[in-house]
């Protein structure tokens, strides 16, 4: 399966000008494949993520997935496309504060048709997953910031959309638990899945096939080649595992 983006243009008018976060943009992403968009702020990563998700519309250009054109759907394809076909990781979770944890993850089966009866062991899976199979009961507000994290991931993947997207997905971790995220994410892709990561954290170029960045200044994209991008190891060891990750550098 492959992830197709040729062209795109997203403008904004600003009083008499036109802002265009995203101008001429053109990337493949494939089966496997973990990319990462990185960028500062303001730079259009989120705006991309939000026209992969087909929550936006490029003013110009196409997404295909799979040879389909997502920048046409309408209706039932559209609704059926953001339920099936990609899970979005939001920034800041967007968890639904009366449901607990195990609610959260089953919201998109119930909302495919599932019944609570049949959908309670993929979830008793997908948290079990993440390192959560104890905390299934707990609101997300009895749960820390990278628990949360791991809720959204598990929901995201709860239909097993061939592509995941992720904004920002180690913004509110600390440096000890962007392992775990890393590590995760990896995997994620390594089960044959297309995982589209936005973020302005260097750490997460080493475990990825490509890197996107994005120029705030000059609205231009620069795609590294899959072999000059440094791989990490697949690691395959649980969530918790003791792990060592660099503080982030400051400039």
């Amino acid at each position: 399966m492959m992830l197709e983006c040729r062209d795109l243009v997203v403008e904004y008018p600003c009083g008499s000008h036109v802002v265009r976060p995203i101008d001429g943009l053109t990337m493949d992403v494939s089966s496997g494949d973990l990319a990462v968009l990185l960028g500062a702020s303001g730079c259009g990563k989120t705006t991309l993520l939000s026209l992969l998700a087909a929550i936006l519309r490029p003013a110009r250009g196409s997404v295909r997935l799979d040879g389909v054109e997502v920048t046409r759907l309408q209706g039932s394809a559209l609704t059926n496309y953001r339920l099936r076909k990609v899970g979005v990781i939001f920034q800041a979770f967007n968890l639904i504060p009366s449901l607990s944890a195990a609610e959260n993850v089953q919201l998109p089966l119930l909302a495919a048709g599932g019944t609570s009866r049949a959908t309670r062991r993929r979830v008793e899976e997908l948290l079990a997953m993440v390192g959560l199979a104890g905390r299934s009961s707990h609101m997300p507000g009895e749960l820390s910031g990278g628990e949360q994290q791991r809720v959204a991931i598990a929901r995201a993947l709860a239909l097993d959309p061939p592509l995941i997207v992720a904004d920002e997905p180690t913004a509110h971790l600390d440096h000890s638990r962007v392992a775990g995220v890393l590590r995760l994410l990896r995997e994620i892709a390594d089960d044959g899945r297309m995982v589209v990561v936005a973020t302005h954290d260097e750490r997460l170029v080493p475990p990825a096939d490509r890197v996107v960045r994005l120029d705030s200044h000059q609205a231009a994209l620069r795609e590294a080649p899959a072999a000059d991008v440094a791989r990490a190891p697949r690691l395959r060891t649980p969530w918790n595992s003791p792990v060592t990750v660099a503080p982030p550098v400051m400039r």
